[in-house]
């Protein structure tokens, strides 16, 4: 991962552990706060984007691809599911993360394209009875397969990205520190098109 990234990731995790003694006070999300929690929702989910990209491109190194997968996993709640979809079928099957990492790389293509684009909140973030907060990201993914020997497929697909907003604590230098994490949930298939 770049300087540039790392700095990103740090600016907006440093921005969700300012204001934590507001957080402490009250259950509610401040709108600023709100603000940069949905900047980190998306983006994860922009990481994520870029992640799937690496693993199922066919050039990435089977040792890079499983590097990928586990900083890729780490962007999800425990036991989220991925749809995978087709034009050849109706049906939506539902894949553990890893398992979906592990098939998208084994994708029987010579040359593989994955592109995530309009990237949108579609559900404000809502909070739960356990205290966490819930809302839909939504993106769409051109994907296109191609093989040497003429093989060719490709589709257009809507996914909802359920996005989890929780109070979480960690110790820095001997403090007790409350702050907002943001976890990926289940990716659903909406729609699939040509």
């Amino acid at each position: 991962m770049s300087t540039i990234n790392y700095y990103k990731i740090f600016t907006i995790s440093f921005s969700l552990l300012m204001g934590v003694n507001l957080f402490a006070q009250s259950d509610d999300v401040s709108p600023a706060r709100k603000q940069a929690i949905d900047s980190l929702a998306l983006e994860k989910v922009r990481d994520l984007s870029k992640y799937i990209s690496i693993i199922g491109n066919k050039k990435t190194a089977y040792s890079e691809a499983t590097r990928v997968m586990d900083r890729a996993e780490e962007l999800f709640a425990p036991g989220s599911e991925m749809g995978v979809s087709s034009l050849n079928r109706s049906e939506v099957n539902y894949y553990k993360v890893r398992k979906y990492f592990e098939r998208l790389m084994a994708l029987n293509y010579d040359r593989v394209s994955i592109k995530w684009y309009d990237i949108h909140y579609i559900s404000d973030l809502e909070r739960q009875p356990d205290g966490r907060y819930v809302g839909v990201v939504t993106i769409y993914q051109r994907f296109e397969g191609t093989s040497d020997d003429g093989l060719k497929y490709k589709d257009t697909t809507k996914k909802d990205i359920t996005i989890y907003v929780e109070r979480k604590v960690t110790q820095i230098q001997g403090r007790t520190i409350e702050f907002w994490d943001v976890l990926l949930g289940d990716i659903r298939v909406t729609e699939t098109s040509a």
